[in-house]
Parts: structure tokens; C-alpha cells; sequence
């Protein structure tokens, strides 16, 4: 009787949605048992035949899995006229197979021994279902050849072809069909996958080869062609892959990824953990098909009255949970779960039912009790834990400080929540809700933690290396003949001589017209010098004659200078992790500026040794260092002060713990070349030397930085 009123209800469903001549209504109008069982072997595969009392009206729907071997077919309006619940067959991959009734309809669930596909066709009161060979199925576990029958004789042309790359480096080709009739081939030829859409043709916008390599998937090259009254696509893979297809409606999906090395796991699409199973079904219920689904996982689905309508539905070896996410997906649904039970429904019924679920939440934490609680800080500072809790940046203050409300997205506590910190015993003070006083601990036993620390020691080694060269000359000469009762001088006829000398006034005292001959004086005064002020080695010769009163003298003047130093600046500073830290040394030098009013007033330039760094240690153990080093020295002395000498370094390295990395150096090198010569006289060969003198100067400066930071795991570490 409860079937027969269950059965009445299925008819006038049908009724009311046209459907009266589909699958799963045809069944309804008259009532037929099955009457036998019997298994064949029928070539390299098996043959059932289920004979009923009536004629079957359409093929049942169905569906297949891999673990455990199984195959579902419902058969809606029949009952179990066997009298018994299951029937051993033991023909060849078939094992048992089990009758069962709920409500008006019938499931009949083939145990197997190897996952297989299979066939059906209706002869008479009897329904064939030919199962392939178990060892292609069991070998590959992939979909067999035929994917969907053609059920239309018309050419139609596809619409659109595109790759995707999806999660888990699958490359996704979906394809979209001009109907949900278009019947396919999908099947592997040795390393690629042909895919062959009947009675179809191709647009020649889409006639191409894409090369999608690029993506990091194992799809290297998409190739589609017409061929006949069929479009045939060759999909080449690379590597170790396997593959997945299904079609929603007018969208064919063929899904290519990296084999799964776990050979204990089930490989499954990216993301779904659910047994495969396989689905085949045109233009069926929604409702119908979750029921399927609900059926074969053993879940409670609850379906919203708001879900209408039909799917043309082929799948082939897909996990339950992606099957049930392409229906919603193809729908428009979504899902909510609690326990076993799954509510579907149209994603704007759930998203209103959320909100009005979250609304009554806020208005119930609106009217629950608040409570105090005090919380006490052992490392963090509970001024600064204030602006964590409220969304807001507080400055700690001397006495205790306290804020109540407040509107930020940020804050952590609720609307009504406040906070009190006592900064003297470092307490927190918190009134909230008891959800609220639960999360606040939480928040603060993952906070309130010792900071690791970092010695970070930094070395600023600057080496000079200094030479000079110089080469100097003198030359002079004296006549003392008139000082000594003679003539001075060289006769140039009648009575008229010619006297030389190195100035004036020492030309006019060797004519005797006056004053003294200066024997120090030289007509080239080019002598060696050098920057440093040092005396130069010299030679000196001079040629007179006997009687001692014409002079010419020669002084030659020479200074090698070769000159290393090396200074080592090493500041050391130790900080928390992710807190900046400063050290600095060095002189203030004053200069005199400009006031406003026009008087001048003393300020101070630096030149310090300056080293400011803020580490952070990663999860490997690393350390990633914010640096800033200046080494200034004094420079020369201008008349608007004192000039500084900088060099500065700014950057941002990883360095592992313990280790030592150059993070940077400046190299100067300085060549001066200086002659200073008599004209034309300094330039004759070889006797040129003595009207010029000669300076070279070679100066080599060099300046690099190490850093070494090191995590300090004990405190003697930093001592």
C-alpha cells in the first residue's frame, strides 16, 4: 500500500513536468517484477540477461565504481518477483548480484571481481548487459572508447575550443558542443589521446594546433582537424599522466594530469578524495541525479523545493565529489553540509539563509552577558597588546590606559568588548563576551613569547697602499772676478763685455755697478719634492776654475715614498628579531651658519662610524638582515667648514646563521704624473733632464664590509 501511494505521487511529479515519456516515468505506468537471472560467457567478456514480466519501457539508469567493483541499475516501477535478495552467478568476472527495493523502485547491484564498462539493450520481456573484457578494464581503469552515442543525424559545427590550467598542474580541455546529442569517441592511441566528436564539423577559426607547453601541465600540443562528417582532436601528453572526461550539458571536459606516485591512493581529480563512479544520463531530473549521487555515497541530501530541472549528464571514472560539484556547478547550486546530511540549493537561497543565520548570531552576541577577565603578560607589553586587541595603534603610556568601543574593521574584540591595561604589573583587563574571552586567550598564549635574539657583528676593513716618485735638479753659476780686484764678464770687441747671471741683482754685482755676488742662486731651481714635506736625497757637483772666480754648479735631486696601512672598524649590536638597531661612533665638528636674524650661530656636522640593522630570522633558520652602514671620516678644511669624508652602504641580504657574507667594497685608485721644465731647454734629449724635475704618484684605497649574524641561543652567547 506504501508503495503503491509512492508510486501514484511519482506519476502525477511526472505528469506535472511534460515528462511523462523519459526515463524514469516510462516505468511508472505499469507494474513488472524480475523473474530470472542468468550469466553468460559471452567471448572474452560476460553476458547477464534479467528477464522481467513485462516488457522494460526504457534502459535503466545506472552507474559503476572501482573500489569495490560494483555496477547500480535502477529500475523505477519493478519489484523483486525472485523471492530471494541476491543470486550467485560466479561467471567469469561477475560474482553475486543483489536485489534491492526502495520504495517504487528496484536497484540491482552487480558484485564484480575487476572494475569493467558495460553495454545494455532491451530483447523482448528481457534486458542484456554485456560487460567487456575485465582485463582491458582492470589494466587501464580509464573510460572505455565509445563516451556518449550520437543521437542526432545532423552536422553541426562546435563552438568553441580552449585549454585551462587548473590546480595541480592539470591541463583542462573544454570543448563546447553545439547540443547536448553530439555524440563522442574518446580513446588513448599509443602515447596521445583522440578524441573524435560525430556528426560534427569544425569552423576554420578553430582548425589550428595550440601549443600549450608553456602552462607547466603534461599537455604539450592540442591539434584538431576535420576528418569526414567528424572532428577528430589529438591531445599529446608528456611524461607519466592519466586522464578524466565528462560532459555537463553542451560542455565536454577532458582533464590531463601527473600520475600519482602513491600507489596506496586511488588517483582522483586535484582536490576531490571521493570513490569514482560513472554516470551516463539524457536530459534526467536534477532531483533524480542527486538521488543517484545521495545513493551511492550514503549521504542524507535534503534538496531545495527551488531545485528544478534537467541535465544531460556523462561521466566516466570521476570521483563522487567532483560529479556532485560539476551538477552544482552546471545549476547554479551549493551546498551546505552538517554530519551526513547535505542541503542543496540554489547558491542565493544559501547565501540568504547564511546571512539571516549570521544576523540572528549577532543579534544573540548582542544580548549575551558580558564578562571580565585578567590576563597577565610575561614577555609582551600589555599597552602595546591594547591597539592589537581594538584595531588601533596606542602609545603606552606611564599610568594605567584604558579604551572602550570604538568602530575599526580590525579590532578583535566585539562592539560591546573593552580592554584595560595596567602597565605597572603588565595585566590585561578585558571585558567581553565568553567566546570572546576564549579567543583573546588564544590570542595571547601565541603572542606572549620570547622573542629570539641576533648578534649581528659587522667588520669595515680599509687598506691604503700608497708610492711616490720624484726627480729634481739645480743649476747655477757664479763670476767673483770683480769682487776679487779683476774683470768680470766675456769680451764682446771694442772695449765692450758681455757678464751673466742668474737674477739681476746678481748680474749687476759681477759688472762691479754693485752689491754682492749671490752664489746660492741658480738658473734651474727644479728640485724633488714631495707631499709629505720629506728632504730628498741630493747630489751635488760644481766646476770652477783654478784660480776659484767662476763658478757653475749642479745639484741633482731624487725621493722614492712607498706607504701601506690598514684600519679595521668591527661594531657589534645585539636585537630582537624584527626590531631595528642602531650603534654609532665617531666626532661632531663645529661650523659656523646663518640664523634667520643674520647673526651666525655654531652648528655641528658628524663623521661616525654608524651601523643600524634590523634582522628576521626565517622558518629554515636563516637570517634576513635590513642594513645600513656609514663609515665617515674628516676631510679637508674649506673656509666653509670642515668637509666630510662618507661611504655608505644600504641593502638588504640572507644569510645563514653563523656565516659571513661580503656585502660590499669600494676600490679607489688615484695616478698623478707631474714635469715641471724650463721651455724648449726641458725638452732636448737626454740633456733635458737637467732643466725639469719629475713627480709620480700612485694611491690605492680599498674598503669592504662583512656581516656575521648569529642567533643567540643561550645568554652567554652574547657576551
Amino acid at each position: 500500500m506504501i508503495q503503491c501511494h509512492g508510486r501514484v505521487r511519482r506519476l502525477l511529479r511526472c505528469v506535472a513536468a511534460g515528462l511523462a515519456g523519459g526515463m524514469l516515468c516510462a516505468g511508472a505506468w505499469a507494474q513488472s517484477s524480475i523473474q530470472s537471472m542468468t550469466a553468460f560467457a559471452q567471448g572474452s567478456g560476460e553476458l547477464l540477461r534479467i528477464d522481467f514480466s513485462a516488457p522494460p519501457q526504457a534502459l535503466p539508469t545506472g552507474f559503476a565504481i572501482q573500489s569495490p567493483a560494483r555496477i547500480a541499475l535502477d529500475f523505477p516501477g519493478i519489484v523483486n518477483g525472485l523471492g530471494k535478495p541476491s543470486v550467485d552467478l560466479n561467471q567469469g568476472n561477475l560474482r553475486t548480484a543483489t536485489v534491492v527495493e526502495a520504495g517504487d523502485r528496484t536497484r540491482v547491484v552487480l558484485n564484480l571481481r575487476r572494475p569493467t564498462a558495460y553495454t545494455a539493450r532491451i530483447e523482448g520481456n528481457a534486458l542484456l548487459v554485456s560487460l567487456e573484457p575485465s582485463a582491458a578494464g582492470a589494466a587501464t581503469l580509464a573510460p572505455r572508447p565509445s563516451f556518449a552515442e550520437a543521437t542526432t543525424s545532423d552536422v553541426e559545427p562546435l563552438r568553441d575550443i580552449d585549454f585551462r590550467r587548473a590546480d595541480d598542474a592539470t591541463g583542462r580541455i573544454v570543448v563546447s558542443l553545439p547540443n547536448n546529442r553530439v555524440g563522442v569517441d574518446l580513446r588513448q592511441q599509443g602515447g596521445n589521446l583522440v578524441v573524435e566528436f560525430l556528426k560534427s564539423s569544425l569552423p576554420e577559426g578553430l582548425r589550428r594546433r595550440m601549443d600549450v607547453a608553456d602552462f607547466g601541465t603534461p599537455v604539450q600540443t592540442v591539434s584538431t582537424s576535420q576528418l569526414g562528417d567528424r572532428v577528430r582532436m589529438t591531445i599529446e601528453p608528456r611524461g607519466d599522466w592519466e586522464h578524466s572526461a565528462y560532459q555537463s550539458d553542451t560542455q565536454f571536459v577532458v582533464e590531463v594530469r601527473p600520475k600519482k606516485v602513491d600507489p596506496t591512493k586511488l588517483t582522483q581529480g586535484p582536490g576531490f578524495t571521493g570513490d569514482r563512479l560513472s554516470l551516463n544520463f539524457q536530459s534526467i531530473d536534477v532531483r533524480s541525479l542527486l538521488q543517484v549521487i545521495a545513493d551511492f555515497t550514503n549521504f542524507n541530501i535534503v534538496t531545495s523545493d527551488t531545485v528544478v530541472g534537467t541535465l544531460t549528464l556523462r561521466l566516466k571514472d570521476v570521483p563522487w565529489d567532483q560529479a556532485l560539484q560539476i551538477i552544482m556547478d552546471a545549476k547554479g547550486l551549493g551546498m551546505r553540509k552538517n554530519g551526513t546530511v547535505l542541503w542543496i540549493a540554489p547558491k542565493d537561497e544559501i547565501d540568504s539563509r547564511t546571512r539571516k543565520d549570521l544576523e540572528a548570531l549577532q543579534a544573540i552576541q548582542n544580548l549575551e552577558p558580558l564578562r571580565t577577565q585578567a590576563y597577565q603578560l610575561n614577555y609582551a607589553k600589555a599597552t602595546d597588546m591594547v591597539g592589537q586587541l581594538l584595531g588601533v595603534p596606542l602609545a603606552g603610556a606611564a599610568g594605567a590606559t584604558s579604551a572602550i568601543g570604538g568602530t575599526n574593521n580590525a579590532r578583535f574584540l566585539s562592539q560591546r568588548g573593552s580592554v584595560i591595561a595596567e602597565p605597572r604589573t603588565n595585566q590585561l583587563f578585558v571585558t567581553d563576551t565568553a567566546e570572546k574571552l576564549r579567543q583573546v586567550q588564544e590570542l595571547i598564549t601565541r603572542l606572549d613569547k620570547a622573542v629570539r635574539q641576533v648578534l649581528i657583528e659587522a667588520r669595515i676593513v680599509e687598506a691604503s697602499d700608497t708610492f711616490s716618485r720624484s726627480l729634481g735638479v739645480k743649476l747655477g753659476s757664479s763670476d767673483l772676478r770683480t769682487q776679487q780686484g779683476g774683470t768680470s764678464g766675456y769680451s764682446l770687441g771694442g772695449g765692450n763685455r758681455l757678464a751673466v747671471g742668474t737674477t739681476y741683482n746678481n748680474v749687476v754685482a759681477t759688472t762691479g755697478a754693485g752689491g754682492t755676488v749671490d752664489t746660492t742662486s741658480n738658473f734651474v731651481n727644479l728640485p724633488a719634492t714631495t707631499a709629505t714635506g720629506t728632504s730628498a736625497a741630493t747630489f751635488a757637483l760644481s766646476i770652477f776654475n783654478a784660480s776659484a772666480n767662476r763658478f757653475l754648479n749642479l745639484e741633482l735631486s731624487a725621493l722614492e715614498a712607498d706607504g701601506k696601512g690598514k684600519l679595521v672598524s668591527s661594531p657589534r649590536i645585539v636585537t630582537a628579531d624584527q626590531t631595528k638597531a642602531l650603534i654609532e661612533q665617531g666626532t661632531e665638528f663645529p661650523y659656523q651658519q646663518a640664523t634667520a636674524s643674520g647673526a651666525t650661530s655654531v652648528a655641528f656636522r658628524k663623521a661616525n662610524l654608524k651601523l643600524e640593522v634590523t634582522p628576521q630570522i626565517t622558518p629554515e633558520g636563516n637570517i634576513i638582515l635590513d642594513l645600513d652602514i656609514n663609515k665617515d671620516s674628516r676631510g679637508e678644511t674649506t673656509t666653509a667648514g670642515i668637509a666630510i669624508d662618507t661611504k655608505h652602504i644600504k641593502t638588504q641580504v640572507l644569510v645563514e646563521n653563523g656565516g659571513t657574507v661580503v656585502i660590499g667594497g669600494i676600490f679607489e685608485l688615484t695616478q698623478t704624473t707631474t714635469i715641471n721644465k724650463v721651455p724648449l731647454l726641458g725638452d732636448i734629449p737626454y740633456l733635458g733632464v737637467l732643466f725639469r724635475n719629475s713627480a709620480d704618484v700612485n694611491n690605492k684605497t680599498e674598503m669592504l664590509v662583512f656581516i656575521t649574524p648569529k642567533m643567540i641561543t643561550d645568554q652567554n652567547a652574547a657576551r
